[in-house]
């Protein structure tokens, strides 16, 4: 039987990498529980003092497709690299020129949003079609392929 999954990021600012993350694969804040107009309404009703407002956060595919990603604040900052990234469709059907231009399209729209470029690799037929290797604001690697 197959399981739906979770991708949970740690991290220090959990609002703002989960907005990040939205934008970036067109997914939506999730919002508050049913009966609640807001989140600050709904975690001071739960008694959550505000300075543990942003200890959490997530984002879901509007269309219930796609995997929940939940961020989580944690005291330590990243310390290696990831053994596991997203890969972000972000040309989906393209090729060659075409597509490596989407590609820059998508990074520029991201490193305005707080992401940093880390390298362009050339399509190389057949087996590769050309990425783009990216980081979020807090340093966590992903490509744009």
């Amino acid at each position: 039987m197959a399981r739906d999954v979770q991708i949970t990021f740690d991290c220090a600012d959990p609002a703002a990498l989960a907005a990040f993350w939205a934008d970036a694969l067109g997914y939506r804040v999730q919002g508050p529980p049913q009966g609640f107009d807001s989140w600050p309404q709904a975690l001071t009703a739960f008694g959550i003092p505000p300075e543990r407002h942003n200890d959490a956060s997530a984002v879901i595919d509007p269309d219930g497709a796609g995997p929940r990603l939940f961020f989580q604040r944690v005291p330590e900052g990243k310390q290696a690299k990831n053994r596991v990234h997203l890969d972000v469709r972000a040309a989906p059907g393209l090729v060659g020129e075409e597509r490596m231009a989407a590609l820059e399209e998508a990074a520029e729209r991201l490193v305005a949003r707080g992401a940093t470029r880390v390298s362009r690799h050339e399509p190389e037929p057949p087996l590769a079609g050309g990425h783009l290797i990216m980081t979020d604001p807090e340093g966590n690697e992903f490509c744009l392929d």
